[in-house]
């Protein structure tokens, strides 16, 4: 079962008031065939562990490394997957669309 956005961002909130290291990552733009849909969610904490999802499994593993260096650099990147790029297939993006996926750093 996929969280809801409610309980993705409480989860955010409830980990970053712990003083856990977190990063939200939103999907802000999809192209063609998308797994998941503009405003989906994913909360990451600096160990890696995850709620809720940007790709439907697809991308999921790049976003939540990524968001270990948002966590500890503390900057905001836009991340982008797409078929006709060489990294999609290595991180399994073959739905033939593409999608930009913000991770910011969430402060308590």
């Amino acid at each position: 079962m996929i969280s809801t956005d409610t309980d993705i961002l409480a989860t955010a909130e409830a980990w970053a008031k712990a003083g856990r290291g977190v990063a939200l990552a939103t999907v802000v733009e999809t192209w063609g065939s998308a797994p998941r849909p503009v405003g989906s969610h994913l909360v990451i904490d600096g160990e890696g562990n995850f709620l809720g999802s940007v790709s439907g499994g697809c991308v999921e593993g790049a976003v939540v490394a990524e968001a270990g260096d948002v966590i500890a650099e503390g900057k905001p990147r836009t991340l982008e997957f797409g078929v006709a790029d060489e990294t999609a297939w290595q991180v399994g993006l073959s739905c033939g669309g593409r999608i930009k996926v913000y991770v910011e750093p969430v402060r308590a």
